[in-house]
């Protein structure tokens, strides 16, 4: 091997190395202010945890059991919750620009006052859902199920016919 592939070889290396090993606060407890910022979290039961304050920035909570959790006034911007159950969770004051809850459960879940602006509820369950002072601007609510959901004015209680939109 030639020395110029031999730096090009080691080069190839230092920057696959250059990902870095694993962040420590992604194996952090749950806890009210953790630092979670582009975790994989897939799969696991959150149920019930305390994640007040939280940042969740960029991770990744698809398929999760986050039902019952205390998650206001987060910091989850670019958030992913696919297919992840939030009922009756806690997400007052909530950053979630851009999050992602594609078939979520978010039945009786408390959404006042959280920035979802450009998030995507396709296919989201928000029956019974508070939704009272939410920002909403370009959230993607396609399919979503708004079924006796309190809408962003906090007066407006949505009709069992309320797909898509509250009526």
């Amino acid at each position: 091997m030639t020395r110029r592939k031999a730096l090009l070889a080691a080069a190839a290396g230092l920057a696959f190395l250059g990902a870095g090993p694993a962040r420590a606060e992604c194996a952090d407890p749950g806890r009210p202010g953790v630092e979670w910022r582009g975790c994989l979290l897939n799969g696991q039961d959150f149920s019930g945890v305390d994640l007040t304050g939280a940042t969740l920035r960029d991770s990744s909570f698809n398929r999760a059991d986050l039902s019952k959790a205390k998650l206001a006034r987060i910091n989850g911007y670019g958030v992913k919750f696919l297919s992840a159950s939030l009922a009756g969770a806690i997400l007052d004051d909530a950053r979630l620009e851009t999050a992602d809850f594609t078939k979520a459960d978010l039945t009786g879940a408390s959404l006042k006052n959280a920035d979802l602006r450009r998030a995507v509820l396709y296919r989201a369950t928000l029956k019974d859902a508070n939704l009272s002072g939410a920002q909403l601007r370009q959230t993607e609510l396609s399919f979503a199920d708004l079924s006796g959901a309190t809408w962003i004015d906090g007066k407006t209680v949505c009709g069992p016919d309320s797909i898509g939109k509250c009526r």
